[in-house]
């Protein structure tokens, strides 16, 4: 069997960023049809999917219209919940009006989102997948971001359990560190820092965007048919381990 969306229309936000971009492609490979959000016109244009929305999803009655013009157009069978973005490293970082950005961006939206699409998608018996970070699970760094995917994979558990007898399911993934444009600002800071975050990864690498819309499109199609209320990691092994220390307690073993 093989991962297959055809006849499916498959939302997905964030979907001009790095991660958002693999995500239009895998699923639109699989025959879905992509309906892609995002801030970012001139990105979406780029995409090569007909049905493109941009809009801004922390805006609460822009999203609403959005949402009215896109199942105005059909159903929707799948939602990929993928918007994100964060810039406060460290605690002292933060403003009063930052935090409220990044809580909104990381969890508000997606959580009104759902909201909003939710009478669609029992239509549909759909699925959802939000995508998380490791920063949900330890702290990396990014306290706001942390804290608001934290939120969210509470927001899929609930979603999981209460909409399940309709037939909807609901799961996460949580990557790690992925080489998009999100890191841009840090490599201008220091163009070493990919080999030193390589190091803290048992497979020696940070995560490869179409690996996280690989296993976004297996939990959203039928082959996942009996899973819901779980998180995916999709890490290269870095909530498995602890390579840092095993490198402090055992610095000369085999590799």
């Amino acid at each position: 069997m093989r991962v297959d969306f055809s006849g499916k229309r498959v939302l997905i936000t964030g979907a001009a960023g790095g991660v958002g971009r693999a995500l239009t492609q895998v699923f639109a490979a699989a025959g879905g049809r992509v309906v892609a959000l995002d801030v970012d016109a001139a990105g979406l244009a780029e995409l090569g999917v007909p049905e493109t929305h941009a809009v801004d999803l922390t805006d609460p009655a822009a999203m609403a219209q959005t949402i009215d013009t896109v199942l105005s157009a059909g159903p929707v069978d799948v939602l990929i919940s993928n918007l994100g973005w964060t810039r406060a490293e460290t605690l002292d970082q933060l403003s009063d009006e930052s935090l409220v950005h990044e809580m909104d961006i990381n969890l508000v939206a997606g959580m009104r989102l759902t909201r909003k699409l939710m009478p669609a998608l029992r239509e549909t018996r759909g699925s959802i997948v939000f995508i998380s970070s490791v920063n949900a699970l330890a702290h990396y760094g990014n306290p706001a971001y942390s804290a608001a995917k934290a939120g969210l994979e509470a927001w899929a558990r609930a979603i999981a359990t209460e909409e399940g007898p309709r037939g909807i399911r609901a799961n996460v993934i949580r990557p790690a560190s992925i080489r998009t444009m999100a890191w841009d600002h840090r490599f201008e800071k220091d163009p070493g820092i990919f080999q030193s975050v390589a190091r803290l990864y048992p497979l020696g690498r940070m995560v490869e965007p179409v690996e996280v819309a690989n296993a976004a499109a297996f939990l959203a199609s039928s082959l996942a048919s009996g899973i819901t209320g779980i998180t995916l990691a999709v890490d290269c092994g870095l909530t498995g381990s602890n390579l840092s220390f095993l490198d402090a307690i055992a610095p000369n073993r085999e590799t």
